[in-house]
């Protein structure tokens, strides 16, 4: 696969990846396993397995290896990247939404939701 397909594929992974950790592992098995067939399903269990004995959150580990696995470091930083980027964005935004209008009605009721 190209380094473009792997940069699409990745954007999309962290765009569904909304709802914890085991909801991110399977959303990423499948994508990379099943639709696109990049690791077979005995590589990812392993390096899940591997992950999960790591400290720290699996399922971002899990990406940066498989993006590593593909592209060697630029795969690693794309994907590892990629996953966390719209956690990132969502929390900027409510943060300056607060620093700029203090406490708005909608956030707070979408929280509560």
């Amino acid at each position: 696969m190209s380094f473009r397909e792997a940069v699409w594929t990745w954007a999309r992974v962290a765009a569904l990846s909304f709802g914890g950790p085991a909801g991110q592992i399977a959303v990423m098995h499948r994508i990379i396993v099943d639709e696109k067939k990049w690791v077979g399903e005995t590589r990812f269990l392993h390096a899940l397995n591997y992950c999960m004995l790591l400290p720290g959150p699996e399922a971002q580990q899990l990406a940066v290896y498989i993006g590593w696995l593909m592209h060697r470091t630029a795969g690693g930083l794309v994907a590892g990247i990629l996953f966390v980027l719209p956690g990132l964005v969502s929390i900027m935004v409510l943060s300056w939404i607060y620093a700029a209008f203090g406490e708005v009605a909608i956030v707070r009721a979408l929280f509560f939701a």
